[in-house]
């Protein structure tokens, strides 16, 4: 299986147990939610995921159980965020191991590297697999941006095809459509302007809330790329207080919350990340319950045979 890098590809949560372990049960009704609502691919070891706190025994479960029920469906991507490029190299190599089909990549971690050493970090990687990859560019967390000159670098490596455009800069997309043409797809990575990326021309979505609202989320994707946009901005606006959940410091406790309202996650975090309290949790409480309890009805919308694929349209709403 290729990945083609268009449509919504999730940044999954990681479920845990109350005694910390991999909770694979409750990660299997999440991803069953996921594949019921049609997305495209799903992405393991993010920020989402808790990847800092995984070791490798605990990657090579959680992928190996992904790759297995997904049965070829869709293509299970890997983050790699290291911060010694050879620990990045043994990544990619057990990523190919486990089986899979794409690797989405950060610029090395805890070290701001110049151009030169971010190129050449990303150039050593896609160098030693054969795996598909999509550059996470996200300077805004972790402090390195990969510039349009980098990306002219990075071109030759033929197996680099696309981009996670999480800038937050909207022009960005025309920036890099007007300057490469095809050369790369661009998936927006901030929920929080999803739909405006994809009418400036990004080819998908590495979506967060689509954790807690996968049918929501396709909604809107599918609307926009059907040209329907009336109906589209109706559910984004709707979405829009859930979807700032993703631009928080915590938004692994806020959307591991939301999951847990939607009855396909827990609140179960690992330290040093602590679950929601008080105040904080009321209020995230609130909106997220106020988003439910407000929520469009889709039912019109998946009867659409031109706009929805066959597993979206035979969703139960």
């Amino acid at each position: 299986m290729s990945v083609n890098w268009n449509g919504v590809f999730p940044a999954l949560t990681t479920k845990f147990t109350n005694d910390d372990q991999l909770d694979l049960p409750m990660f299997k009704k999440n991803l069953d939610v996921q594949l019921q609502a049609g997305v495209h691919g799903i992405i393991l070891g993010g920020t989402l995921g808790e990847a800092s706190v995984l070791t490798t025994e605990e990657k090579s479960k959680l992928v190996e159980f992904a790759v297995e029920n997904v049965e070829d469906r869709i293509p299970v991507i890997l983050n790699i965020a290291e911060g010694a490029t050879r620990e990045a190299l043994k990544q990619a190599e057990l990523a190919e191991k486990w089986g899979c089909k794409g690797l989405m990549l950060l610029p090395p971690m805890r070290y701001k590297s110049d151009h030169r050493e971010t190129v050449t970090y990303f150039k050593t990687i896609a160098k030693s697999t054969e795996l598909p990859i999509m550059i996470y560019n996200n300077p805004v967390d972790y402090k390195i941006e990969v510039t349009l000159d980098m990306f002219s670098e990075l071109a030759d490596c033929k197996n680099i095809q696309a981009v996670k455009e999480s800038t937050r800069d909207v022009t960005n997309v025309t920036r890099l459509l007007t300057r490469f043409g095809g050369r790369y797809k661009i998936l927006c990575g901030v929920d929080t302007l999803a739909m405006e990326e994809m009418l400036m021309g990004a080819h998908g979505w590495v979506a967060g809330l689509v954790c807690a609202f996968p049918a929501e989320t396709m909604a809107v994707y599918n609307l926009v790329k059907a040209g329907r946009i009336k109906e589209a901005t109706y559910i984004y606006r709707w979405f829009m207080p859930l979807l700032e959940l993703d631009i928080h410091s915590k938004l692994v406790q806020y959307i591991k919350l939301a999951e847990t309202l939607e009855g396909i996650g827990t609140e179960k975090v690992r330290e040093p990340r602590l679950t929601l309290a008080g105040e904080e949790r009321e209020r995230i409480l609130k909106i997220i319950n106020d988003g439910i309890a407000s929520r469009p009805s889709l039912k019109s919308y998946f009867q659409q045979e031109k706009v929805f694929s066959s597993s979206a349209k035979s969703m139960s709403l």
